[in-house]
């Protein structure tokens, strides 16, 4: 592709995602799916206009997308929001972790299409999108009710298993020769994260000193420098480069420009983001994701009635009435980013071509379907009453977790007005900041 080539196609690439960001706030759709959709339609596989002939001339700017999404969400981490919660939030996690991995390592083993992709359809079955479950708290008045704390007490879970997960399985999909050669790929892994995880725990105050600088400019670059740098190393370490960013945020999340550098990361974090999304559209042909379309129908069956069990569990133990009960289970239903990570994770190790076209609508079908499903809670709710023994009476002392009560809970029940958000949706992070206010 020629310079002014190229030059067209990122412009229009921008452009439609711009088109397609209005358009989902309009209709009220999560614009991750029409970043993709968009990527479908202008791309090689499609008839008609073609914006990019070659999914590979977005390389380098999709991996600058995914290094930025990963290092914003290390940004937006604080384990005060873990510890906060303590062994609820860690509960409620492990319940959805063990129901939605499991599952989906169960529906990988189900397809025959190998171990290591039955270990990534483990992951993509298994994790929420932190981005459009927090837009749907926020468009649906949500954010303020106690039970959302426990929601994003269970994304920050999620988030820690996502790191964990990445690293261990990049050395299996990679193909790693033998017990001994995984054994040594994860090793490096972990051992070159615990280096971070050390930086990040007592490392902040000297990474504060040297990023320290009231100049945005000077401070741009330098993050920048660092989390693109960071992610190369990784990369060279048989580390995802996502975990290399998302350990760097992690680290400058600590220091006292971690405030300024969220602040100035969030546009560029959208724009590239966009293009990210943009970029995994281009490699889908349309003909394949009919192919997996049954697929495609079972697992995101199998995940809402997963998320819902889950959901029901987790109030059942706490104590919710059928209401707070009902949204617990259904909120956490969309799939995004963290799937789509994983996707170029598997794209990149070679592993059967089934997987995109299978994530893909699989993403489409849940970033869809998750609002959806979020806003007919009271549907779950008015079963849950009317089945009247699956969950405990709401009582003026019913537990809630965050240290209120049932009572505090229906007081709580006034909806807070929708805000407008960016197209990737608010953090996790930030959303639980304000939830505790």
């Amino acid at each position: 592709m020629g310079h002014a080539d190229t030059l067209l196609a990122m412009g229009g690439a921008f452009v439609a995602a711009a088109f397609l960001a209005r358009l989902g706030g309009r209709i009220g759709l999560p614009t991750i799916p029409l970043f993709m959709l968009a990527g479908i339609l202008l791309g090689p596989h499609t008839p008609g206009f073609v914006l990019v002939e070659d999914a590979h001339d977005f390389e380098m700017l999709s991996a600058l997308g995914l290094v930025l999404l990963l290092f914003y969400l290390g940004l937006e981490f604080h384990l005060d929001d873990l510890k906060s919660g303590g062994k609820r939030l860690l509960t409620a996690g492990g319940v959805y972790l063990l129901l939605n991995v499991g599952a989906g390592l169960g529906f990988g083993f189900v397809l025959g299409w190998g171990v290591r992709e039955a270990l990534v359809l483990a992951g993509v079955l298994g994790i929420s999108s932190s981005a459009i479950v927090t837009k749907i708290l926020i468009d649906l008045g949500r954010i303020g009710r106690p039970e959302t704390r426990l929601i994003l007490g269970v994304i920050v879970v999620e988030d820690i298993f996502l790191a964990l997960y990445l690293a261990a399985l990049q050395p299996v999909i990679s193909g790693a020769h033998g017990i001994a050669d995984t054994a040594l790929q994860a090793g490096k892994a972990f051992g070159f994260l615990l280096v971070l995880a050390a930086a990040a725990r007592y490392g902040t105050r000297l990474v504060g000193r040297l990023i320290d600088t009231r100049d945005s400019e000077l401070l741009v670059i330098s993050f920048l420098g660092a989390a693109v740098l960071v992610a190369g190393v990784s990369e060279v370490l048989g580390v995802a480069d996502a975990i290399g960013a998302f350990m760097v945020g992690l680290i400058l999340a600590g220091t006292p420009s971690g405030p300024r550098i969220r602040e100035l990361v969030h546009p560029l974090r959208d724009a590239f983001a966009a293009i990210f999304f943009f970029a995994f559209g281009l490699a889908i042909d349309p003909g394949d994701l009919a192919s997996v379309a049954g697929p495609v129908a079972a697992a995101a069956a199998l995940t809402v009635v997963m998320n819902v069990v889950a959901g029901l569990c987790v109030a059942r133990v706490y104590r919710y009435g059928s209401e707070p009960a009902a949204e617990i289970a259904t909120t956490l239903v969309a799939r995004g980013e963290f799937a789509l990570i994983l996707a170029a994770m598997a794209a990149g190790a070679g592993l059967d071509a089934r997987l995109a076209p299978f994530i893909a609508g699989y993403v489409l079908v849940l970033a869809v379907l998750g609002p959806v499903v979020a806003g007919r809670a009271h549907v779950l709710a008015g079963a849950l009453r009317a089945g009247g023994r699956l969950l405990p009476g709401t009582t003026a002392t019913a537990a809630v977790p965050g240290g209120g009560t049932a009572e505090d809970t229906e007081a709580d029940r006034r909806p807070v007005p929708a805000r407008a958000s960016s197209s990737s949706g608010p953090s996790p992070s930030s959303a639980h900041a304000e939830a505790e206010r």
